[in-house]
């Protein structure tokens, strides 16, 4: 996969939550007992728009969306 896509693949260590990134997000709109069968995409997909539109101080209050834009024109230009 890193050949193919050109890209080098992370995986986190064992109990190691902080290195999985959104999972604290995540956690803002599903408690971790919640059982996600009945959960639609649609539904998931809005829940992702609203993490990637949010403001993040630890992005010096960019959104990932404008951040990831921003390095994405970056490795264009």
């Amino acid at each position: 996969m890193e050949n193919t896509l050109n890209t080098e693949v992370y995986f986190a260590d064992p109990y190691a939550s902080w290195q999985r990134g959104t999972n604290g997000l995540i956690r803002e709109f599903y408690s971790k007992k919640y059982n996600f069968s009945g959960t639609t995409q649609d539904h998931l997909n809005k829940i992702v728009a609203k993490i990637n539109n949010r403001p993040q101080k630890c992005l010096g209050y960019k959104t990932p969306n404008e951040v990831f834009l921003r390095e994405l024109n970056e490795c264009r230009t």
